[in-house]
């Protein structure tokens, strides 16, 4: 369930109050007439089921509420309430399936921004995972992989392009497009700095790594499990399973198979530089595809005409 609380101007505040009294999915409606200052106009607070949020938000925005007032959206954990039973169990789906785009779209854009942070956390997952390669310990390549900040702006690109968002579609092709080359760049820099204080070098990488070795030799499984981590990411996503993403974030081997490239250019071994690249590209690729059919499948699946009170 959401706690919805908008901010309607004078002109539309009837409209709005109408729109929520007629839909099902709304719950413990109140309104404030005038209690709003910036921007002025009356404050209506609801809750509504997730199932039946997207229509409601739809709404809000056909009334131009977004531009001339506000929306402001909480999640809530715990409702005792045997009004919100009812909406539940009168709205068709199942919250946890729902999908909110707009949650969805402030989420991801967030993720997607080309921030110092996003790039110090791929530099540093980046240098983990090539310590791990040399190492050839795969709980360093884990570790990467759960530090590694690269999904963000992947499923950016996936509602970008399924919604027709342009400046989403930009902003996460930008992150992503300087995010790994950063990290790469970092990574090169750090193994000649560890290679010159003694405590790596080529041999390492050139022996035989049986526990990462996978990672510069991609194959057609390479492919599904990219594609299986796109579907379980975005569905971890639109049902707000944090723990599914966790767990998706070790699966896939976008920030390792950077790593291994970075450490492969530094040391001039081309033929790992290049599996490493292809392996990178296919993981990326899977995912984007993986992500938008995944959405295109749950737009279809929820579009739904909305249950009006009787």
């Amino acid at each position: 369930m959401l706690h919805v609380r908008v901010i309607a101007p004078a002109t539309v505040s009837e409209r709005v109050r109408q729109l929520l009294i007629d839909d099902e999915a709304v719950t413990h409606l109140i309104v404030f007439p005038g209690a709003a200052q910036a921007p002025p106009g009356d404050v209506v607070e609801f809750d509504v089921v997730r199932e039946g949020a997207s229509h409601i938000l739809d709404g809000l925005r056909g009334l131009g509420i977004d531009r001339d007032g506000a929306v402001v959206i909480d999640r809530v954990d715990t409702a005792l309430s045997a009004a919100a039973d009812r909406a539940a169990r009168k709205t068709p789906g199942l919250g946890v399936d729902a999908v909110v785009w707009e949650e969805i779209e402030h989420q991801t854009g967030e993720e997607a921004a080309l921030s110092a942070s996003y790039l110090t956390f791929m530099s540093v997952a980046t240098v983990i995972a090539a310590v791990g390669v040399l190492l050839d310990q795969p709980i360093l390549i884990v570790g990467s992989m759960v530090v590694g900040p690269e999904f963000g702006p992947l499923a950016a690109l996936c509602v970008g392009l399924v919604k027709r968002k342009s400046l989403l579609v930009r902003r996460s092709a930008l992150a992503l497009a300087v995010g790994f080359p950063v990290g790469m760049a970092v990574t090169v820099a750090a193994v000649w700095l560890l290679t010159a204080a003694g405590l790596i070098d080529k041999s390492m990488l050139l022996a035989n790594r049986p526990l990462t070795d996978f990672i510069w030799r991609p194959d057609a499984l390479s492919w599904v499990i990219g594609f299986l981590g796109g579907v379980a990411g975005i569905l971890s996503l639109t049902s707000a399973k944090a723990g599914t993403l966790v767990g998706v974030l070790i699966s896939v081997t976008t920030v390792p198979a950077a790593a291994n490239a970075a450490v492969a250019l530094a040391y001039g071994v081309e033929e790992e530089a290049y599996g490493s690249a292809l392996q990178l590209l296919i993981n990326v690729a899977a995912i984007i595809l993986a992500g938008v059919l995944t959405l295109l499948v749950q737009q279809l699946a929820w579009k739904r005409p909305p249950r009006t009170r009787r």
